[in-house]
């Protein structure tokens, strides 16, 4: 991880130290050859080692769970489990691990719900060695502790939210938990939201607002996350004042104040990150000398064009996350280039579905849409970055499982390759682009929905028109593109219905591709009817979803990794119980 120093090889007491709660058994079968004297750690440099390492877990990738689901971007849990993506690829690719997220069908012995548990829980026990060893310091000023307990108790809010927006029951761990006691039955039968507050809020307290570093975790990005929290919770009139406080006053770890980028696209690019509109980033890095390309985003490599016969193209591999249909017909736009809020379904937008790359092919340059589309979708015959457009089925590897279309947020740019990608992995799909957690622009829709719940539409519409305003900023478009850009601003929310609806239609639009849409439509109560819907329509285009359903009150959440379950028993009963209809 870039500019914290974590990209570096971590100290080999990070491995000992950071034996997984929820994993005694799974990952080493073996009792250890000795133990770790943590005395040996308690002083400024071992404390700050084991501080990196908390970080460090931050990729997915850096211990345990690692694998293409454990990481922060959420594309399987957050994407494919929405409306946002298909799975992609090949009917068979993954089928076992990912078709079941697509359609519905999980169950507890699936391998992905064990990778994420897994890695946010090694996660948060390197949080909790950093504060449980620090106790015992004794080169450390108070005023550094409350700084580095901070951005300990920080993270772990964060791995402990990751956990709950996925798995919902999941127990909460801090460092009075006794591991050489082998004390890992903790309980899931209580709702952890308050322990996630009082982490965010320690660290909001307690920690500066600037570092010579960036990527480390700052005030405000503490108090985004307590926003973030309440949004969750529901409690709109306790996330309003923090975000009034952080749209006004909020600066990234440079102390530069947020705002929203004058390109939409920038967001996205390796060149441009931890910039104004960055309020917490995970690092990567590449060429580090990291083993695997174990700083770089390794858990997306799977999610670039697939070589179908093109010898330019970026990655290589291996054609998953696709873009569905449903989600580029939101990007159409009336005559006054407002969205299409409930009949942008309607009808779809030209696509090459079934076509050759040799094929002739005129993408449409008549419908008007939101220019958003082509940084987030790429399609046939629109300008994909800096590659020359997009070929179609040359870059696709099954256009009758995964459709036609390409992500682009994840890519990156030709100019950048060798730089940028990791020159030593067995593809060039591992990159150095950040990942943005959280960035302004969710900031300023979060308050939006507070302003809506509240009353204010006024305020709200303000709020949403600012996103809107960037997007109409023709310097941010595809250049070159035959597309018909059109994008206006909303004169007015003419009920609280409408201004909701508006509200959350803006968020897909502006964020889509980037793991939330999921997580969104569960936290607004809408998943089964939102996804439901979908599904009644894109069966028509992908057959794999003909038997697929969202059903309320189990879907919302995927289930406890049965493994866990099993190793959680106490004289015969496990403490862990599973979710409603696993």
């Amino acid at each position: 991880m870039k500019n914290v120093n974590c990209k570096y090889v971590l100290i080999a007491c990070i491995a000992t130290v950071s034996m997984l709660y929820a994993c005694k058994k799974s990952f080493l079968e073996k009792a250890p050859l000795g133990t770790l004297d943590e005395s040996t750690l308690a002083n400024s440099a071992g404390v700050n080692g084991l501080l990196i390492g908390a970080y460090a877990q931050l990729n997915g990738f850096s211990g345990a769970g690692a694998g293409f689901y454990s990481t922060p971007t959420n594309w399987a849990f957050g994407g494919v489990a929405s409306d946002d993506a298909y799975k992609g690829s090949d009917a068979g690719d993954q089928s076992v691990e990912a078709n079941p997220i697509e359609n519905y069908t999980v169950t507890a012995t699936n391998t992905p719900v064990s990778q994420k548990w897994e890695s946010q829980f090694d996660g948060i026990v390197r949080c909790n060695s950093v504060i449980r060893i620090m106790a015992k310091a004794t080169d450390i000023s108070a005023a550094d502790q409350k700084i580095i307990v901070g951005q300990a108790r920080f993270l772990r809010g964060l791995y402990h939210f990751e956990l709950k927006k996925v798995f919902n029951k999941v127990p909460y761990v801090d460092e009075t938990v006794s591991y050489a006691a082998g004390n890992y039955n903790v309980p899931n039968n209580t709702d952890i939201w308050p322990n996630i507050e009082a982490d965010f809020k320690y660290a909001a307290d307690n920690l500066p607002a600037t570092y010579s570093q960036v990527g480390r975790a700052n005030k405000w990005a503490a108090k985004s996350f307590l926003a973030k929290t309440y949004m969750f919770e529901k409690k709109f009139a306790d996330a309003k004042p923090l975000l009034d406080e952080i749209i006004a006053n909020g600066v990234n770890p440079k102390g530069v104040k947020y705002e929203l980028l004058t390109k939409f696209a920038d967001n996205f690019n390796a060149e441009t990150e931890n910039n104004s509109e960055s309020v917490f980033q995970v690092q990567f890095s590449v060429n580090d000398g990291a083993a695997d390309a174990g700083n770089a985003s390794w858990g997306d490599v799977l999610n670039f064009p697939y070589n179908n016969g093109s010898n330019d193209m970026p990655g290589g591999c291996c054609g998953f996350y696709q873009p569905t249909q449903n989600l580029v017909n939101a990007y159409r736009v009336d005559a006054n280039g407002l969205p299409l809020l409930s009949t942008f379904n309607d009808v779809n937008v030209k696509s090459d579905q079934g076509l050759k790359s040799t094929d002739p092919f005129v993408p449409d340059n008549t419908t008007p849409l939101d220019p958003r589309l082509d940084w987030t979708v790429g399609r046939r015959g629109i300008p994909y970055l800096d590659w020359g457009a997009h070929p179609g089925q040359k870059w696709i590897r099954d256009q009758s499982n995964g459709g036609p279309y390409s992500p682009v947020k994840n890519i990156y740019y030709k100019s950048q390759e060798g730089k940028f990608t990791d020159a030593g992995f067995w593809t060039k799909g591992v990159v150095a682009a950040n990942y943005s957690l959280i960035r302004f622009a969710d900031i300023i829709l979060w308050s939006a929905e507070c302003e809506v719940e509240a009353g204010s539409l006024e305020k709200a519409r303000s709020l949403v028109n600012r996103v809107r305003a960037r997007a109409a900023n023709p310097v941010g478009w595809v250049q070159g593109s035959p597309a018909n850009y059109k994008i206006g601003l909303y004169t007015a929310f003419a009920s609280q219905d409408f201004a909701r609806m508006a509200v959350r239609f803006e968020r897909r639009l502006e964020l889509a591709m980037e793991g939330h849409r999921f997580f969104d439509l569960v936290r607004w109560g809408i998943a089964a009817q939102t996804l439901n819907a979908y599904i009644a329509k894109e069966k028509s285009l992908r057959s794999y979803l003909n038997n697929a359903t969202f059903t309320a009150g189990k879907s919302e959440y995927f289930p406890i990794p049965q493994r866990q379950i099993d190793q959680s028993q106490v004289n015969g009963a496990p403490t862990l119980t599973q979710n409603p209809g696993y």
